[in-house]
């Protein structure tokens, strides 16, 4: 409906006076609502306290309260424990956590200090494998992704356990460096291995993987496993640890240790293609120490742009003016184009890592205490995982399973959810004894957390329109 000029245009001036009352029961993250039935229906109040309580009831604020608030500060986007004193007076946090009064930032930075190292493998176990597991199991997917890979973890500081590694944008700092694994069809984080700034990529690789992979196997028998991961873990203990578990997996590998692929690359004299852009041939190798050969395709990229000017060449690495080369080393049996966009597909787990650093301060370290450190990063995790959890619970899949094994459902990052409906005000108030939040009318919202909350088998009359 076209509206007059009148109707639309005001000679507003004015600044208003401003009051700061006690008391109001305002809010500005009404859409929390929505997470807290994710809470109520994920019991995920109750793993806390059992995986970090023990021992300490008699406290007036729990271990599990502090890092049930740190979950929730990290969901509404702050990303240090001292934004705490900017959102303690809001009731939703306090009515989530069950509390009358936030506790303070030295309590939560206290208890986060003081976690033994049995809590924080319980807190991986139960608050974030095991949630993963559930939605794996319940969807029913016959191949399930395994793609691992390390994030940098800078500080300015000297925290307990970083050292100076390398570090791509801070040289000299020190730093950790934990590696992660990743479900590439759900798109979460399924465990860490935390590590200091200093090792490499490889370090504990096996372990770490052959734990991952047996946890999956143990809840999910019969599924089919994959793993991709780059040439900094190509050695043969991960690739007995890929065959001891029946891993389908693509591993990048480095040209630099192994000059026999150069020269593979430069006597190749037919190349097939796969489009425009790529082409490949395949081989069967393997280094001179190893045992088993395996399968090989060497692949190609031209350049949107041939290179100009003099070409340095490499001992090692393949260069011209009009291609970029790499090495896949595989046990998959499917087609080469087929082996070469699932390696690809590993891309969605730098997209995983770039948005959990964004929005869920994946990269941040809290504190000088490792432990505390440790379970900031746990809690990092699990913000994102519960992101990711809400909109799986609301929607059913939108993709079958591809070559690139790429999230099955279209997700919206954290941080649009966070701008769609988690930062809008509210006001608590209980009209005849009934607790009802209100917000301003919006009718896009009100349909979003109407359908939210259906999908969680919350209670329809939570949300009600102003007519009713």
């Amino acid at each position: 409906m076209k509206s007059s000029k009148s109707e639309v245009r005001a000679s507003f001036h004015k600044i208003p006076r401003l009051r700061f009352l006690p008391g109001q029961k305002l809010t500005s993250y009404s859409g929390l609502v929505i997470f807290q039935a994710l809470f109520a229906k994920l019991a995920l109040k109750d793993k806390l306290r059992r995986c970090v309580s023990s021992g300490r009831k008699h406290l007036i604020y729990g271990p599990a309260s502090s890092l049930m608030l740190v979950v929730l500060l990290l969901l509404l986007g702050f990303r240090r424990l001292r934004d705490l004193d900017d959102c303690r007076e809001d009731p939703i946090l306090a009515r989530i956590l069950g509390l009358r009064r936030l506790p303070d930032v030295s309590t939560v930075s206290r208890h986060l200090a003081r976690l033994e190292p049995h809590e924080l493998s319980e807190l991986r176990e139960h608050c974030i494998r095991g949630p993963v597991l559930d939605r794996l199991q319940a969807e029913g997917f016959a191949r399930v992704t395994l793609d691992f890979d390390g994030v940098v973890q800078t500080t300015s500081g000297h925290a307990e356990g970083t050292a100076v590694g390398f570090n791509r944008k801070r040289k000299g700092a020190r730093s950790y460096y934990p590696q992660f694994c990743t479900v590439a069809q759900t798109d979460q984080f399924f465990d860490m291995n935390h590590r200091p700034g200093n090792v490499h990529d490889s370090n504990g690789a096996d372990e770490f993987m052959g734990a991952c992979f047996s946890q999956v196997e143990q809840r999910l028998p019969g599924v089919q496993l994959e793993s991709r991961f780059d040439s900094a873990m190509f050695n043969e203990v991960v690739f007995l640890t890929m065959a001891e578990h029946d891993v389908e997996f693509s591993c990048s590998v480095p040209f630099a240790r192994f000059p026999a692929l150069k020269q593979l690359i430069e006597s190749c004299e037919q190349w097939r293609t796969i489009d425009s852009t790529w082409s490949y041939f395949e081989t069967s190798w393997k280094p001179k120490s190893w045992d088993d050969s395996f399968r090989v395709i060497l692949v190609r990229k031209r350049r949107p742009v041939r290179r100009r000017g003099p070409l340095q060449l490499d001992l090692f690495v393949p260069l011209d003016h009009e291609y970029e080369y790499t090495a896949i080393a595989t046990n998959k049996t499917t087609t080469a184009p087929n082996v070469v966009e699932f390696h690809h597909g590993r891309g969605s787990q730098e997209k995983l890592f770039g948005e959990a650093n964004q929005n869920a301060a994946l990269s941040v370290v809290a504190g000088k205490r490792l432990t505390t450190n440790q379970a900031f990063t746990i809690m990092s995790m699990l913000a994102h995982n519960l992101s990711r959890e809400l909109q799986m619970a609301a929607q059913r899949p939108q993709r079958t399973t591809l070559p690139s094994r790429i999230a099955h459902w279209a997700f919206l990052s954290l941080g649009t959810l966070r701008q769609r409906f988690l930062h809008r005000a509210g006001k608590l108030t209980c009209p005849q004894g009934e607790l009802t939040l209100t917000m301003n009318a919006n009718p896009s919202i009100e349909a979003e957390l109407r359908h939210y909350l259906n999908s969680l088998t919350c209670s329809p009359q939570l949300l009600t329109s102003p007519s009713s």
